[in-house]
């Protein structure tokens, strides 16, 4: 039998306020445990929640950035569970009137096609702390769980897809996509490693052809592209395997252990009834007039498709290349400053997806860490287009800019002697020497066939570099070597 995939994601957005949601705590990352936990976010009571407006303003402005509906009225609900971390026994969160409607997300498949993803809403919701199940003994060295509130209040945009994916990797480009905007507009950070980022991934399998959706299960806080794909590719295969042995699939929550690179039971998955949603009467509804939203949509920034679109028809890049300098607002600011400095942009795209790129990598260091600022390599880029370097010589260029081995690329090129040489003259002086030193390859370069001789030309073009120690113009040796030895023919 055929099997088609359906996948749906929540992503949880940790929104990037100074203060949490409904107190006035610190968001910071790194603090000692339970060191940003007021009154508030222990539960304690007599405290009532202040709605951070901020919060409010980032929620609405991902809205308008999916095209998403934004009602006038939006609503705060208590979510009701018993857990640990939760002190208050209960989540403030939106179920019925979120502050975000229906909107999309486009994506970009492998073959390079557009899809667009349908976002059923975005609600607000405050998140719970954190337990820690490794740390801690008794006195008798029995493990016990320590509990830190630092986290509990912190601001959630929580994302909602509808079921539209049907792949692994379109789940991992839809949020890549989503990653993409909202650290554009600056609402959070994205760090998926600290948590600022995470999603939980729905997973079902049904026969190709049929309408209705299998039983999913639900695999929690995932927290990185690539384990987002192995969990959905794991998770599909373990769906399909138990139904074609007679099994059913069974609606649950499921963890992703990258460690076996499997999923594994948790629980019964709950249904909303299971929580008791009801509405807080604690926090007012949420109105916004049309002005307020009006603002709100004048103050977005140019977003990722907005900014590929234009790599691609104002600055005549590639549909690959701009696609891979617009994903990331870091690398876009990076590139545009590096293309204003040395005013090529296929010059600048290529230098920040080939040479520095790999750098990067090597070292294991986002775009902003780079040692060599943007300006500092469009001057070096603008030393190779005014011929004042060869290729070969750029690249040490740059590996002595990395190294902190220069103020700039002039410096280095002066200390390193690196210049290239132009002159007609000295350049024709090394090949007659060369020339003279290789009297075998010049017989068989002579005795060839006229159209093998452009391959047989890569010796003397090499030993004229070796000779110039690299300086040379490749271009200028190229056709002086040819019109040489052509004549002795």
């Amino acid at each position: 039998m055929q099997w088609e995939t359906v996948i749906g994601l929540e992503v949880h957005v940790q929104l990037a306020t100074q203060s949490k949601i409904f107190s006035g705590a610190s968001t910071a990352f790194g603090a000692e445990p339970n060191t940003q936990a007021c009154a508030m976010d222990l539960g304690l009571p007599g405290v009532l929640p202040v709605l951070n407006e901020q919060a409010v303003a980032m929620a609405v402005q991902f809205g308008l950035a999916i095209h998403a509906e934004i009602p006038e009225v939006s609503v705060f609900d208590r979510k009701n569970y018993f857990y640990p971390d939760l002190p208050k026994g209960y989540q403030t969160s939106q179920m019925y009137d979120p502050i975000v409607g229906p909107g999309e997300v486009e994506i970009t498949l492998e073959d390079g096609a557009a899809k667009r993803i349908r976002v059923h809403h975005a609600h607000l919701e405050e998140d719970a702390g954190k337990s820690l199940h490794e740390t801690f003994t008794d006195d008798t060295g029995r493990a016990m769980t320590g509990i830190d509130l630092n986290r509990a209040g912190t601001p959630l945009l929580e994302i909602v897809s509808e079921p539209d994916m049907r792949s692994a990797k379109e789940a991992a480009a839809y949020l890549k996509s989503i990653h993409s905007i909202v650290t554009y507009l600056g609402i959070s950070d994205g760090n998926m490693a600290e948590g600022s980022m995470r999603c939980d991934v729905n997973v079902s399998v049904r026969p190709k052809g049929q309408a209705e959706f299998g039983t999913r299960a639900e695999i929690k806080n995932v927290n990185s592209f690539r384990f987002v794909e192995r969990a959905i590719e794991f998770e599909v295969e373990r769906q399909i395997e138990l139904i074609e042995d007679g099994g059913k699939v069974v609606q649950e929550t499921r963890l992703f252990d990258p460690d076996r690179d499997e999923t594994r039971s948790m629980r019964t998955k709950e249904e909303a009834n299971d929580y008791r949603y009801f509405p807080c009467p604690d926090l007012l509804p949420v109105v916004l007039d049309a002005a307020y939203v009006d603002h709100l949509r004048e103050t977005l920034p140019e977003l990722p498709d907005e900014k590929r679109a234009r790599f691609q028809n104002a600055l005549g890049l590639s549909a690959y290349d701009a696609g891979v300098l617009a994903a990331s607002r870091e690398t876009a600011e990076y590139f545009e400053a590096v293309k204003a400095t040395c005013g090529d942009a296929k010059q600048a795209a290529n230098w920040v997806q080939g040479e520095l790129s790999g750098a990067l990598n090597r070292e294991g260091l986002a775009i902003q860490d780079s040692p060599i600022p943007a300006t500092r390599l469009g001057e070096l880029i603008c030393r190779v287009m005014d011929d004042t370097i060869n290729g070969k010589a750029a690249k040490q260029v740059f590996q002595a800019l990395w190294n902190g081995q220069g103020a700039s690329a002039d410096e280095v090129i002066e200390a390193k002697g690196l210049k290239q040489v132009t002159d007609t003259g000295a350049i024709e002086a090394m090949i007659d020497q060369v020339i003279a030193d290789s009297p075998a390859q010049v017989a068989q370069y002579r005795d060839a066939e006229p159209d093998k001789r452009g391959k047989m030309i890569g010796y003397f073009v090499g030993q004229v570099m070796k000779a110039s120690r690299g300086t040379a113009n490749p271009q200028q040796v190229n056709a002086l070597l040819k019109e040489k030895l052509d004549a002795l023919c």
